[in-house]
């Protein structure tokens, strides 16, 4: 590979890995394409790139990024996800895949700067999707306005079942 091409995927990484909010390393030995390409796909449709990255590329991008905590984790062959808003989804699809692949191990990762273990990883592989917690926070929120409502509405309706139960007392 000629150093002008090297330098143009440093900086492309780079760039990539300043904008990510995750990025994962996996170890992919023992793998074949068929199951690589199955991998690319389902984290391609999550919204997360997977690469393989030579090590000394990974490391030179890295630097003055969220993920240069990761170079303790660059040795042997690497592949790299970059996951731009949702740490979650590739966080799942990683575990999984590495759960149904026996030779592919997750080495580690970088949440927002941070180092995650490949426990960490499964860990936040087991939080629900973002979707999920968004919609559980809005049913928190909206809950007390629901209970409010009910609470005035049971006022009037009593009422109106006491002159209904006063009429039909009347009636017999």
């Amino acid at each position: 590979m000629k150093r002008d091409s090297k330098e143009q995927i440093v900086a492309e990484l780079a760039q990539k890995l300043a904008s990510s909010k995750a990025t994962f390393l996996a170890d992919y030995r023992g793998l074949n394409v068929e199951q690589v390409n199955k991998l690319r796909r389902e984290l391609h449709g999550a919204g997360v790139e997977y690469r393989v990255v030579k090590n000394t590329l990974l490391r030179l991008a890295a630097k003055g990024t969220g993920a240069a905590c990761l170079e303790p984790h660059l040795e042997g062959p690497t592949a790299i996800a970059i996951a731009g808003l949702d740490p979650v989804a590739p966080a799942k699809i990683l575990s999984d895949f590495a759960k149904a692949n026996a030779k592919f191990e997750l080495k580690g990762g970088s949440l927002e700067g941070k180092v995650l273990s490949a426990a960490d990883i499964q860990a936040l592989a087991d939080l629900p999707s973002r979707e999920v917690l968004l919609a559980k926070m809005l049913g928190s929120l909206n809950a007390p306005i629901s209970n409010f409502v009910g609470v005035l509405a049971a006022v009037p309706r009593s009422l109106v079942q006491v002159l209904a139960a006063v009429q039909d007392k009347k009636a017999a």
